[in-house]
């Protein structure tokens, strides 16, 4: 290898927490044999975050090292072993077509689609062009099992999703490509699709879950322009076996990973570096006495004693198989985290942990190819196990500026339980996964899990922009937004965990 293209490499390269720093990272004793190059200092959560007005970052050593992709590639497979192929995904988009004749405002206020015979797909929902056009009224999709060959019942889908999403006045927020956009639904492994709009009108309720004073397919109702169907295959088989099993990897529990073989990728693992080794698909739990120790290198000495929690396991983007070449390049942090707000992904519940990957894989797909954001929308995830996983790429230690909470993203982060919790209850280890993760985050920057503070919002449709807002620290996404995110069941559950993550925290 060239040493020129040996000297690029370096700047991927981190120490250990903990090891001598002539050692170099898990990237493997390879490449401190042949390279003998003394590895670049650690990222701290200090050093690393960008002001949420700055341009996108990548990760803290990433800037420094303009490596090539294929330079990269051939040296973290010949190192590691690492050059593993690509999970596999698509998007298909497929416009809905006029259920009837009538037109209003140019449009029909019933569409629908009906395809069997489509490539293989677990995950759908509508979008249409205008982002700020919200889409009143009932969303209905129905499927064909690719195992079976029999049609699941009628399941509606949330079609009021605008409450989650960047910021107005943000680069992403106004970017062209946002769409309009109801919330994705996991259907499992299927390969026909009956999809069924139908705009509401002024009338009286009829059953259809619409808001109050409003009926599907009244008169003088329309829908927004540009109606499309997004038939998502998050790859990696959709859990058409007992799990996420490939050919090949038939284990249930052994998810399909993210190859180190892109530029992104090599990004995304080393923002995690500062806590963890280079490549890991997972953050492992430490405790309370290891996570003080952490807290220290990676803030400095903490005056009196340092309330934070046992830092939890993490899956990592790495290890829940995300295409790093969808989302959009580099990172972008904010100053500090003063809030968590909770959410339910409104997927729907028809998902075992197994699949959970698969689901997240799908969830990042349709924010990214669908709606057009840069990434995935939350900071993490919790699946109904109580499994955590690393969301939007930056650095899970980090302040990244997530698309979460529409007019509360800044100095917040976003967690999203999977699933739908209007009617039904979040399990105890999902709320204990919420509890562990924010005594640990929260903990990193000194705030109480019970106490308050104050955000100033973005604009939204409870707070003008610019208000200063009083809020829990651990809020429901209903708290920034009038919406029923996180569901009132989960939300019901938030006291439980305000009160255990400071219990983690030893207050």
């Amino acid at each position: 290898m060239a040493m020129s293209k040996i000297m690029h490499m370096r700047g991927f390269l981190t120490s250990c927490p903990g090891v001598s720093p002539l050692a170099t990272c898990s990237i493997g004793l390879t490449f401190a044999t042949a390279l003998a190059l003394a590895p670049a200092a650690p990222a701290t959560a200090a050093t690393a975050p960008a002001t949420a007005a700055t341009a996108p970052v990548s990760a803290a050593t990433a800037a420094t090292a303009p490596v090539s992709a294929a330079t990269a590639a051939t040296a973290v497979t010949t190192a590691t072993g690492w050059g593993q192929a690509a999970v596999p995904g698509s998007t298909r988009s497929l416009p809905l077509v006029p259920l009837s004749r009538e037109r209003v405002l140019g449009g029909a206020p019933e569409q629908g689609l009906y395809r069997t015979g489509l490539d293989r797909f677990a995950l759908v929902g509508v979008v249409w062009d205008d982002p700020g056009t919200e889409l009143r009224g009932q969303v209905r999709v129905r499927t064909r099992s690719a195992v079976t060959g029999q049609w699941s019942g009628w399941q509606d889908v949330e079609a009021h999703h605008a409450d989650h999403g960047a910021d107005p006045d943000t680069e992403e927020g106004s970017s062209r490509r946002v769409r309009g956009a109801t919330a994705p639904l996991w259907v499992g492994d299927s390969d026909g699709v009956d999809v069924r709009v139908r705009a509401a009108g002024p009338g009286r309720g009829d059953g259809t879950g619409l808001p109050s004073g409003e009926r599907a397919g009244g008169p003088g109702a329309s829908l927004p322009p540009g109606l499309r169907l997004e038939l998502v295959d998050p790859g990696g088989g959709q859990g058409r076996m007992t799990g996420e099993g490939l050919p090949g990897n038939p284990r249930g529990d052994d998810p399909p990973r993210t190859a180190l073989d892109t530029e992104a990728a090599l990004a995304a693992s080393a923002a995690n570096a500062d806590i963890t080794g280079f490549g890991a698909t997972a953050i492992p739990e430490r405790d309370r006495s290891a996570t003080e120790q952490e807290l220290t290198r990676l803030q400095g000495p903490v005056r009196g004693k340092p309330y934070i929690g046992p830092r939890p396991r993490i899956v990592t983007r790495r290890g829940w198989g995300a295409d790093e070449s969808l989302r959009e390049r580099g990172f972008v942090h904010t100053k500090k985290i003063k809030a968590a707000f909770v959410h339910h992904t409104a997927t729907g519940n028809a998902y075992t942990c197994a699949q959970a990957p698969s689901v997240i894989r799908g969830i990042y797909r349709y924010h990214v190819k669908s709606m057009g954001w840069r990434d995935i929308g939350y900071n993490f995830l919790v699946d109904k196990c109580g499994t955590l996983y690393e969301g939007r790429a930056g650095g899970v230690a980090k302040a990244v500026l997530g698309a979460h909470t529409l007019g509360f993203n800044t100095n917040s982060m976003g967690i999203a339980v999977i699933g739908t919790y209007g009617a039904t209850k979040p399990s105890s280890a999902a709320v204990k996964a919420i509890a562990r993760l924010t005594a640990w985050k929260l903990g990193l920057y000194g705030v109480d899990p019970r106490g308050k503070t104050y955000l100033t919002s973005g604009g939204g449709n409870l707070y003008p922009k610019g208000k200063n807002v009083r809020l829990n620290v651990i809020s429901g996404h209903r708290d920034g937004f009038a919406t029923e995110c996180p569901g009132k069941r989960l939300y019901a559950k938030l006291g439980t965990a305000r009160s255990s993550a400071a219990g983690y925290q030893g207050r």
